[in-house]
């Protein structure tokens, strides 16, 4: 479909002019006044954060937990560790503020025993903890470490020493265990919250409310917000956020409409991320026009779309047969002063991939270097799948291996999968082997790749050791299902009843997709038909004595 791209008025407009499909047109339009909006908007520097080599004016540990607390905000454990290190140096004892912040910092930075180090130190120290130093305590063992149980050992802790826990403590601790689905024990600790005299909010209730929405309980999660409005704790925008990001998963797109109409009634106000989830969720669903239309109301709510936002109705545009005109708005994105960002050049680069535009890909991918935008390894990684679906592997396995190239585990199981499908069997092994070199974790497609391609060269050893360490790196048993076929019709049984026995004796569940498989692979090698069936009815029998 040709059409005329120009600017009109001023560089930041574009007008486009199709033969025909009103539609399309009236969604580009939409789009480009969407990137004429975000041209407008100034962007200010953050006041807030301080210069690399900030001192505190006042050598007070007031002063020195201000400025450590304001690089803290801006995620420079770095700084907060010189700033702490450096009020010991000068004899200026870091009181319980001080120690509270080094220990987030270092929990927000993911170095968990770095922050009970400092803990450690600050009971040594003798200074006493307050609550929200027990509160980063909770926050480290319920969503860092993972270990619930010594959360709650915390709070006891906490009551001991005198120290009540608030409703920041608690509902930490109960996103903690609604994380990793223990629903009903966050009930018991909200139970035990009121019990104590402590008053839930939206905070307390949301990650119940998410943890009912993952599980696909959503009349479970509604009939929680309707307590909560009847009890008086009136649910936050991130409440009924997560409630509509549920239901556009499952389409039910007339219950989010009524949900925003009721907004006022209910004392809330959606905000940017709301109509970016309803807006997601009806692109994914083919409703395209329907979230530009849901774009001017945003806009005329005094909401200001983002970078998110854009995003999602780039992808949306790039559907179908729009790719084109996608393609064409990144090319002359400098005549409406829009800085496309690497996320925006990875949804229609891949979007291009999908729809077997490589010549296309390519061209952005050159203009990505041409603007002076770096890609990142997502990037790169659907450029390689499209030099391998055109045939190219030479020039992938080159691009691969050129120093400025950013592998990530998809990357790796691309390129692996098509070296084999060309032939390049050695070449396939040192990538795998390279992934270790490189600190790469291989995931679930990786081993199912190795697997099958072990078996299918006779390496039945490589094949076995391949799944095996599968589990040792906590993956589900469900790789058995590939390594099973090959043993099978490598006529490897000693082989297959070892590997069953110890599975199954490890205390891991087959279920009757593993049984199907072995039974199907008997049947493909003609075991079925022979002597052979003595063995499939023994094995059969060893596996489910063994269960």
């Amino acid at each position: 479909m040709l059409f005329l791209l120009r600017p009109v008025q001023s560089p930041s407009f574009l007008l486009l002019r199709f033969s025909s499909n009103i539609s399309r047109s009236s969604l580009l339009l939409a789009f480009s006044d969407l990137l004429h909006r975000l041209s407008e908007q100034t962007q200010h520097p953050n006041p807030s954060i301080p210069n690399p080599d900030s001192r505190p004016l006042w050598p007070h540990p007031y002063e020195y937990n201000r400025l450590m607390s304001a690089f803290a905000s801006t995620g420079d454990t770095a700084n907060v560790l010189r700033l702490f290190e450096e009020m010991k140096r000068f004899k200026r004892r870091p009181d319980a503020a001080c120690y509270t912040t080094m220990a987030d910092a270092f929990v927000s930075s993911n170095q968990p025993q770095a922050a009970i180090a400092v803990f450690q130190e600050m009971v040594s120290s003798g200074v006493e903890p307050d609550t929200t130093a027990y509160t980063v305590l909770v926050k480290l063992y319920s969503f860092h470490l993972k270990q619930l149980d010594s959360a709650y050992e915390v709070l006891q802790l906490m009551r001991e020493n005198g120290s009540k826990p608030d409703v920041v403590t608690y509902s930490i601790f109960i996103t903690g265990l609604c994380r990793v689905g223990r629903v009903s024990e966050a009930f018991g600790v909200l139970d035990l919250m009121l019990h104590e005299g402590c008053v839930p909010n939206a905070h307390t209730y949301t990650p119940i409310v998410q943890a009912f929405c993952l599980n696909g309980q959503i009349e479970e999660a509604k009939r929680l917000i309707q307590t909560m409005e009847a009890y008086n704790f009136s649910p936050s925008v991130v409440t009924y956020n997560v409630l509509i990001h549920a239901l556009c998963k499952v389409k039910k797109f007339g219950e989010v409409d009524s949900i925003l109409k009721q907004s006022k009634v209910r004392n809330w106000k959606p905000d940017v991320i709301t109509y970016s989830i309803y807006m997601d969720g009806l692109c994914k669903a083919g409703k395209a026009d329907k979230s530009f239309m849901l774009l001017k109301e945003m806009i005329s709510h005094g909401l200001n779309p983002n970078k998110i936002t854009l995003n999602i109705l780039l992808n949306a545009l790039c559907k179908g047969s729009n790719c084109y005109e996608a393609k064409c708005l990144l090319e002359r994105s400098f005549e409406f002063g829009w800085e496309p960002d690497v996320v925006n050049y990875n949804t229609v680069i891949s979007r291009l991939c999908d729809a077997g535009k490589r010549f296309w890909v390519f061209k952005l991918f050159t203009d990505m270097f041409k603007k002076g935008l770096l890609p990142d390894s997502w990037t790169f990684s659907i450029v390689l799948r499209s030099l391998c679906e055109a045939g190219r592997i030479k020039y992938a396995t080159f691009l691969f291996h050129n120093e400025g190239f950013l592998a990530n585990v998809a990357s790796y199981n691309i390129l692996i999968r098509n070296l084999y499908k060309g032939g390049e069997v050695k070449e396939a092994y040192k990538i795998f082997h390279k992934m270790n070199y490189d600190n790469i974790e291989p995931n679930y497609y990786t081993y199912k790749i190795m697997i099958g391609l072990f078996c299918r060269e006779g390496n039945y050893s490589s094949a076995i050791d391949c799944f095996l360490r599968s589990l040792g790196n906590g993956f589900p048993v469900f790789l058995i299902q590939d390594l099973v076929s090959g043993l099978v019709i490598g006529g490897r049984f000693l082989d297959l009843v070892n590997l069953l026995e110890f599975v199954l004796k490890q205390g891991f569940f087959l279920d009757f997709c593993v049984y199907n498989a072995l039974i199907k692979s008997f049947c493909y090698r003609g075991a079925c038909r022979n002597l052979e069936m003595y063995k499939v009815c023994h094995l059969l029998d060893k596996m489910l004595r063994v269960r």
